[in-house]
């Protein structure tokens, strides 16, 4: 069963209509009275992460990956809480200098503050990150407008093209390792860009589970649909390389997900103001697509101007 099935089935009833859930439809909850903004993720080895092998890697990627959530929707986290379970060799004297370490680290980047957490012993590891700010507003998800152009921050596909190199499904130089594998860990936040959101961002969400996948979820629910191109979508040069002389499909390594860069839309008119804020803060904004009437069939426009059929939307959650 699909997870957003399980929701709506089982635990959509249970928020008793309350307005702040946001109808358990977005990634954070919001109570507008106190300027409350709150997101939670969960993280298993084997499944969020390899392994445990670079603790002080997993926990940055882990934290990053978490207060995203909160960045996407234009707010600034301020404190967060983290809950793990493990056993004496996940949490040795050594792993845990180097997570608390790391936990500095992001702290000072950030200027987030530790609020609090527990931990478990089990067999099994995993973390939970419950991430919290304060806003006066955020950016909502499911409310694009028709005639919307489609923004993505940074790039994608470095990530997963780290992921695949710490599968050793990827035979490169050493050097371009290293770059994906720091990609892969250690995603690109643009924290600068939060509260600019609000200028111009009609709707957004963080690139998680996938480009596409994430697109879907950004129009649930409205009578909407989107126009990719793929040619705007922006790569690494490192990838764009990579993908040449390799000879891959660009559209397989931007569709993994594990980039967490803003996905947004903006109204037509609100491409000067995106331009100069992108060139003033010195962040990579690229207009990537549109949104569609509902009648349009979602699609992506290839090099040639064809339509490509895509396999793989990105990750999904099935139980």
């Amino acid at each position: 069963m699909h997870e957003f099935e399980i929701i709506k089935k089982y635990f959509l009833k249970l928020s008793n209509n309350n307005k702040s859930a946001l109808s358990f439809s977005d990634d954070v909850f919001y109570d507008k009275s106190k300027q409350l903004v709150l997101s939670i993720d969960t993280y298993v080895e084997g499944i969020h992460f390899i392994n445990f092998k670079k603790p002080e890697l997993v926990i940055k990627k882990i934290f990053r990956s978490s207060i995203s959530d909160l960045i996407c929707k234009g707010v600034k986290p301020k404190y967060y809480f983290i809950s793990a379970s493990g056993n004496s060799r996940s949490f040795s004297k050594s792993n845990l200098k180097k997570i608390s370490k790391s936990l500095q680290q992001e702290q000072k980047k950030y200027n987030i503050y530790l609020g609090g957490g527990d931990t478990v012993l089990s067999k099994k590891l995993s973390f939970t990150i419950t991430s919290i700010g304060f806003s006066k507003k955020i950016i909502l998800r499911n409310n694009a407008k028709l005639n919307d152009d489609i923004y993505i921050t940074g790039n994608l596909g470095d990530s997963y093209t780290g992921l695949k190199v710490l599968q050793k499904k990827i035979n490169i130089k050493k050097e371009l390792k290293e770059y994906f594998i720091n990609k892969y860990y250690l995603p690109d936040l643009h924290l600068n860009l939060t509260k600019k959101l609000f200028n111009f961002a009609n709707t957004s969400i963080d690139v998680s589970d996938g480009l596409i996948a994430d697109l879907q979820k950004l129009i649930f629910n409205q009578k909407l649909s989107f126009k990719i191109y793929l040619n705007s979508v922006p790569i690494s040069q490192n990838l764009n390389r990579l993908i040449f002389n390799k000879n891959l499909k660009k559209l397989s390594y931007i569709s993994r997900g594990d980039d967490y860069q803003v996905l947004f839309t903006a109204s037509p008119s609100k491409s000067r103001i995106i331009n100069k804020i992108s060139k003033s803060l010195g962040i990579k904004i690229s207009k990537i697509g549109k949104i569609c009437k509902h009648s349009f069939k979602s699609e992506i426009i290839g090099e040639k101007g064809n339509k490509i059929a895509l396999k793989h939307k990105g990750y999904y959650h099935q139980f």
